[in-house]
């Protein structure tokens, strides 16, 4: 009788096997995670407190549950954000074994969180101005709040529908198309005015950085592995590792480098588009407040009058006249910013007047930290017409031929102490984002880590595969960073895994790319739809419970 014999293979040579992913949390993990997570939100109530009462800005519990129910529904966005798209930035590093799936999956989120507070804010204010002009200078208004809950709330629906069946789709494609669906909205309920609709300009090169990131991510992973291949023939490499073996030191050190590079940079980039809308929801309930950077020093309003004189000054030249009406000038600013054409030499004495009083006002009270709780909504919205008229002046190509270069740089100088003064978020803000981030990346990864693992090449995920498409990644959204260009984080990794697998010669499977192609292709239009429609419906039940 044959007696079967068991024989152990060295582990370098035993079949590959996928990465555990199903093991369970210990029980004090749990209890970390829903301290932290009612800490945060606890902080978040005390600061907001302390913020108001600091001003002598009084807040009804009405407002105060409806601000609560605003920012759950903002950090939500960032917790689903965390899981979806952050589960690309592990999966790499799961699927090569160089990090156990609950050990990449804590260091992903605490990295996440290192980016969302080392982050500048830019991208933030890149999202917000999207949205229609109207809508941000009256954000407290019923259609302000609407506009807020709808894109917040479609974007989310979105994240979970895609999620739900394991696709990696974009968090930010989602939210962008949100953004559109409200302005698009918007536009028709005003009868089809193009100026309460979207900034096309702006929206332009956003939807451009999300159209070309994925394409950097196939072709630089693809380009980069190959040229791995000549430079680093070990064929260790390029091979499916080998069962639960860790990959050679380097190799490992270099995978576990690039996750945390993705991690930080997704939390840098991404952690900042709800920060904006997060910035809105407290203006519009709490503007005393949140309206003005009221941490401006007093010692800057000279160099304020000072750079607000010089911009007055480069306007003057070219026919600007000033001492007109206020409310007048507003107007012609205002139409301006929403039509965003090429500023005519009408609008010069409409900016010299505003600019003018904007000055006087801030003169008068000595410093942002003292405007009183009556006059700051229409200062801060005087300010960022401003500065959206600057920056419309100093982006157009057209004001270097009308504009001497110390002009411009003038202009461009006003600008920036506008941004300093109405362009700002509080720690608190970064923290609690951070924290939203940072926790949703430890919750319901699993089903996009599968997806980038298993379904996208034919064969199992290379540790050079793994490295290149980390690598593009990494870079990428850093540079995106560094021009305040909101980008995919998920487009890119997955693109980038998908260019990495064709260049090993591995192969792609069709109808896992064709599902991502479907939802990448969806996103926009699905969003737009469902935030759009949102807006309508949420509008229709404010003007019913008025009436």
């Amino acid at each position: 009788m044959d007696t079967a014999t068991t024989v152990s293979l060295p582990a370098s040579e035993r079949p590959a096997s996928g990465p555990h992913l199903d093991r369970p949390l210990h029980p004090v993990a749990r209890w970390v995670f829903l301290g932290v997570l009612i800490g945060a939100l606890g902080y978040a109530g005390g600061s907001i407190l302390f913020d108001t009462r600091e001003v002598g800005e009084g807040m009804a519990m009405a407002t105060f549950a409806f601000l609560g129910l605003a920012l759950l529904i903002a950090l939500g966005f960032e917790f689903v954000n965390g899981f979806h798209d952050t589960a690309n930035a592990v999966a790499t590093v799961i699927y090569t074994h160089s990090l156990p799936a609950p050990i990449a999956v804590l260091w992903s989120g605490f990295f996440n969180f290192l980016g969302v507070m080392c982050s500048s804010g830019a991208v933030a204010y890149a999202i917000v101005t999207l949205l229609p002009v109207d809508l941000i200078l009256h954000v407290g208004s019923s259609a302000g709040f609407a506009m807020i809950f709808a894109l917040l709330l479609a974007a989310v629906m979105w994240n979970l529908a895609t999620w739900f069946v394991g696709l990696p789709n974009s968090s930010s494609h989602a939210l962008i198309g949100s953004v559109l669906g409200v302005g698009l909205a918007n536009q028709l309920l005003h009868g089809g005015d193009g100026s309460s609709g979207v900034d096309w300009g702006q929206a332009q090169k956003v939807l451009s950085a999300l159209l070309f990131s994925p394409l950097v991510g196939f072709v630089g992973s693809l380009v980069l592995l190959l040229v791995m291949k000549r430079l680093l023939p070990n064929p260790t490499f390029y091979k499916q590792p080998a069962s639960d073996a860790p990959p050679p030191r380097g190799i490992r050190a270099t995978l576990i480098a690039t996750c945390t590079a993705v991690s930080f940079f997704h939390g840098s980039n991404d952690g900042q588009k709800g920060m904006g809308l997060i910035m809105l929801i407290l203006i519009g309930c709490a503007p005393t407040a949140y309206a003005l950077n009221r941490t401006m020093p007093a010692s800057q309003t000279p160099a304020f009058i000072t750079t607000a004189n010089a911009a007055a000054a480069a306007f003057r030249a070219h026919g600007g006249q000033p001492g007109g009406n206020v409310a007048a000038a507003r107007a012609v600013l205002t139409r301006a910013l929403e039509t965003k054409k090429p500023i005519a030499t009408p609008a010069y004495g409409a900016i010299e007047t505003l600019a003018h009083d904007v000055s006087l006002r801030i003169s008068s009270y000595g410093s942002l930290d003292k405007v009183p709780a009556a006059a700051t909504p229409n200062l801060r919205n005087d300010m960022y017409l401003l500065q959206g008229i600057s920056q419309v002046v100093t982006k157009d190509k057209a004001s270097e031929k009308t504009f001497s270069p110390d002009q411009l740089k003038a202009i461009g100088a006003y600008q920036k102490m506008l941004e300093q003064g109405t362009r700002f978020i509080p720690v608190w803000v970064k923290i609690i984002v951070a924290v939203a981030l940072g926790l949703g990346t430890m919750v319901g990864w699993k089903r996009i880590v599968v997806t980038v693992g298993e379904k996208i090449g034919k064969s199992h995920l290379t540790y050079g595969m793994g490295a290149s498409a980390e690598i593009v990644a990494a870079f990428t959204i850093m540079t995106a960073d560094l021009f305040a260009a909101p980008v995919s984080t998920t487009h890119i990794l997955s693109s980038g895994v998908a260019g990495a697998s064709v260049a090993n010669g591995s192969g792609l499977q069709a109808r896992t790319i064709i599902n991502m192609v479907l939802a990448w292709v969806m996103t926009l239009p699905a969003a737009m739809l469902l935030s759009g429609g949102l807006y309508w419906l949420l509008l229709g039940v404010v003007k019913f419970s008025a009436g």
